[in-house]
């Protein structure tokens, strides 16, 4: 698959068209829509299924030095005031300040990150290290480990940073259920 193809099969959901054309308009600094919601479009398409089938959130990086609690609520309540009509659950992260909130979350370190595709370098797995955002005239893709993986419906664990065998079994069985036809790579 290439990044048109991806993209348009993607875009299939008004959700995430709608999101992005958004982020494009507030200009959040490197706002991306990223992970499952591009993911899970694309192989609820693949797979003849509704084209928001199992997509639990819509997630959206964005990176504001400003790291204080107080300019994030602000953004995700504009997103969330801005998108409200869509009837969907849309999670907004500033990646300057996770670093601040992981380590009690989820037990894990979590390094300050420099933008927000390194937020994306550090998902639990590598089919879901997509982003997409609007440039130019067009679309930008951040896709580090390419879109093979996505196309064909396997699910590979990223050991790269702060993985968890458990949080792994746990989305992979999930996403099973909702996906039958898809490999999941063992985390071993």
């Amino acid at each position: 698959m290439n990044r048109d193809e991806f993209l348009a099969l993607a875009l299939r959901n008004p959700v995430n068209a709608a999101i992005v054309d958004e982020l494009r308009r507030l200009a959040l600094p490197d706002a991306w829509l990223v992970a499952g919601c591009l993911v899970q479009t694309v192989w609820n398409v693949l797979t003849s299924r509704a084209v928001d089938h199992g997509i639990a959130d819509y997630d959206v990086f964005y990176f504001d030095p400003d790291t204080s609690w107080e300019a994030e609520d602000a953004v995700i309540r504009k997103l969330h005031a801005r998108l409200e009509n869509l009837g969907a659950k849309v999670e907004i992260r500033n990646q300057a300040r996770v670093h601040l909130w992981y380590p009690d979350k989820h037990g894990l370190p979590y390094p300050p990150l420099m933008r927000s595709t390194d937020g994306i370098d550090r998902f639990l797995t590598e089919n879901t290290q997509v982003g997409v955002r609007r440039a130019g005239n067009g679309h930008e893709i951040y896709a580090p480990h390419g879109l093979d993986d996505i196309a064909a419906l396997i699910v590979r664990p990223n050991r790269a940073l702060n993985f968890s065998v458990a949080n792994y079994a746990a989305k992979a069985a999930r996403w099973k259920m909702l996906w039958p036809e898809i490999t999941v790579i063992a985390a071993e």
